[in-house]
């Protein structure tokens, strides 16, 4: 089935990382919406195993400090922040990342924003100011955001 790909990109010392996961990932509105509409991967920015992606091989680049893998400075467009969620579609070309972390509210808005395609359409200003959130279940209630 043809689906973009969401990837959280990620390091393990990554406070900010651990926060989105607990906050923003964790809440079952947003996994549900991501695992409907992506292919959902975790990718670990420092990880040593190489990774083939459209026939090109990345590798794990050692530095002094850290090192960092090539398909994350790829898929960042070269800007190594974190946590970083970067969508692509679905012949796995970068539509956009998006650095730094996101809260719920903030993060639906653009998951939503790529996966309809609306950015094909709708300046990113045009959309947020017109954005109705999602419907999820509060208490065996459907609302929209609000508790019933």
């Amino acid at each position: 089935e043809q689906k973009k790909i969401f990837v959280d990109v990620y390091t393990d010392w990554c406070g900010w990382c651990k926060r989105m996961d607990q906050q923003t990932f964790n809440k079952d509105h947003i996994a549900d919406y991501l695992n409907d509409n992506y292919y959902c991967v975790k990718f670990n920015a420092e990880q040593r195993e190489a990774i083939m992606l459209k026939g090109k091989v990345y590798r794990y680049v050692k530095t002094q400090r850290r090192g960092y893998h090539e398909l994350a400075a790829k898929i960042m467009n070269g800007k190594l922040s974190f946590p970083t969620a970067v969508f692509l579609d679905e012949d796995f070309n970068v539509i956009q990342p998006i650095p730094g972390f996101k809260p719920p509210e903030t993060f639906e808005t653009i998951m939503t924003y790529f996966a309809t395609n609306s950015f094909k359409r709708t300046p990113w200003a045009v959309y947020q100011k017109n954005y109705t959130p999602l419907q999820r279940k509060e208490k065996g209630n459907i609302s929209n955001g609000k508790r019933q």
